[in-house]
């Protein structure tokens, strides 16, 4: 996943065109791994890239075992011919084999295969997945453009599922729209505005085209100062010059928000800016310039039309939508945070199970100021140790590539940094993060000496029980009156040392209490 969070590390390979190539299929490979039911594989056939996600595990927040795309561009001139670009459907082909063949050595227990708007629209495209079934063995499904958008709106649940607003997925040859709130999905609309549509209208005649197309749009979709929540390679784009603009101090994509103030600054910036331009910009293709322009304007006339107060922008979509659906109710109904951070543990920790403990004896000595601080302290509690195995010098840095790298998701950039300067804390390393000033600043200042705190918590919790489950509920840490006491009885008696000692003082000068054991 996008998860994911998600960052988008995908690469566009230019797939060579050879005679033959579909020749003696299937391949005689051998199986990589033993299969695995609970391993779930999506190949989206979009109208500019061609992707294979493989989520691995039957999890909350699955890990993402594999993600390649191919830039095919199987829609480029369809709003023109009707049909399919003939060099597009040769790269989509070749790319198609080569992730049949990859799902099968993978061990995927279940793959779907969908195609969106430009195989449902184009005139050859039923002509095309009988191809594929051909030169590949993979049967193609073609979403209807309403299925489209509600699957979209699917991942945004899997990643967000508090999510309140309106979704819009764009691709190459349409956008999706859909109402999320409650947990639930409404009907989803579809509109012909995809990217390489809106490059092919001429620069002085696309803004009149969105507008027509979006003129008949349900009253549902109406946000009155709501939010849009943004997903699509474009979007992306976007938010990537966007984060370029402003230097932004945190490099995580999934769930960037803007005003809509910014996000109409933005759009205006993009629509009008060169092309040599965007293409500086880190993480944005040289395949994708082109289309940004066109996407600026569209988002412009959404906000407009929609009246959105903020945007906030996805890494998860229709592939993700997919994978949630096919997750048992039990399971879709967990904390993606909470979630990811135990599998985290359970992969990676000393001893699993020791992050609960943690949590709950760091939050009876600093009770938590709000209900998502104390989940927030819950979910680092279960990355305390997970970085163990990192040498010492490095430990910093991989606790906070932790939180700003895996695929972790529904805390926002800011719950993001909260964790990330507690899990420094716990490491006594906080002013080794990069930028460390700025995001602290994000975050604020409050919220940055609470999250300091919590790591020093964690620092003592950790080196008394050598993060061990079973010791620290024999030694509570409270605060009574101005003292900060840590009680060691029984069979915890023989635990505190020096070391011990000097941290316990450490915390309580940080909380302005006295220290005694």
């Amino acid at each position: 996943m996008t998860g994911g969070g998600q960052s988008d590390t995908s690469m566009v390979r230019e797939t060579p065109l050879q005679e033959g190539l579909f020749d003696d299929y299937p391949p005689s490979f051998p199986r990589l791994v033993r299969p695995a039911a609970e391993r779930i594989g999506v190949i989206d056939v979009g109208s500019n890239t061609v992707r294979l996600v493989v989520f691995e595990g039957d999890e909350r927040s699955p890990a993402v075992l594999f993600n390649e795309k191919v830039a095919c561009r199987l829609g480029e001139g369809l709003a023109a011919t009707g049909r399919l670009s003939g060099e597009g459907r040769l790269r989509a082909l070749a790319a198609l084999r080569r992730f049949a063949a990859l799902a099968a050595a993978l061990g995927v227990g279940a793959l779907e295969v969908v195609a969106t708007a430009a195989v449902r629209e184009a005139q050859d495209g039923l002509e095309f997945c009988d191809e594929v079934a051909r030169c590949t063995g993979l049967r193609v499904t073609v979403t209807s453009g309403e299925e489209e958008a509600r699957l979209a709106a699917l991942g945004l649940l899997f990643g967000n599922p508090g999510a309140e607003g309106v979704v819009a997925d764009v691709g190459g040859a349409s956008l999706e729209l859909c109402r999320v709130g409650g947990g639930a999905v409404s009907e989803g609309v579809t509109r012909p505005l995809g990217t390489l549509r809106l490059a092919s209208i001429p620069k002085g005649e696309r803004q009149a085209a969105i507008d027509g197309a979006l003129a008949s749009l349900p009253a549902e979709l109406h946000l009155d100062g709501g939010r849009l929540h943004l997903t699509g390679g474009a979007w992306r784009a976007l938010a990537r010059v966007e984060m370029a603009r402003r230097s932004y101090p945190l490099e995580v994509l999934h769930e960037f928000t803007l005003t809509g103030e910014e996000a109409r600054a933005l759009a205006e910036h993009v629509a009008e800016a060169h092309e040599a331009t965007l293409a500086r910009v880190p993480g944005v293709s040289r395949a994708r310039v082109p289309l940004l322009p066109g996407a600026a304007v569209l988002l412009a006339r959404l906000l407009e039309r929609l009246e959105a107060g903020s945007v906030m922008f996805s890494a998860f979509g229709l592939r993700e939508g997919i994978c949630f659906a096919r997750l048992p109710e039990p399971v879709r109904r967990r904390d993606p945070l909470m979630s990811a951070c135990e599998a985290q543990e359970r992969l990676r920790a000393r001893a699993p199970g020791f992050g609960r403990e943690l949590a709950a004896w760091a939050l009876e000595a600093l009770p938590a100021e709000s209900a998502e601080e104390a989940r927030l302290v819950s979910a680092a509690a279960r990355l305390a140790d997970v970085n163990w195995r990192n040498h010492p010098d490095y430990r910093v840095v991989g606790a906070w590539e932790t939180v700003t790298r895996a695929t972790i998701t529904d805390l926002g950039h800011e719950g993001r940094i909260f964790i990330g300067l507690v899990l420094a804390g716990r490491y006594r390393g906080a002013p080794k993060i990069k930028g460390q000033r700025r995001l602290v600043k994000l975050l604020g200042r409050r919220r940055a000496e609470r999250a300091a705190l919590y790591g020093r918590v964690f620092r003592l919790g950790v080196g008394l029980a050598g993060a061990l489950p079973g010791i620290l509920p024999l030694c509570p840490l409270r605060r009574e009156g101005g003292r900060l006491v840590l009680w060691l009885g029984g069979p915890a008696a023989r635990l505190g040392g020096e070391e011990d000692e000097r941290r316990l003082a450490h915390l309580a000068e940080a909380a302005g209490l006295r220290p005694q054991m």
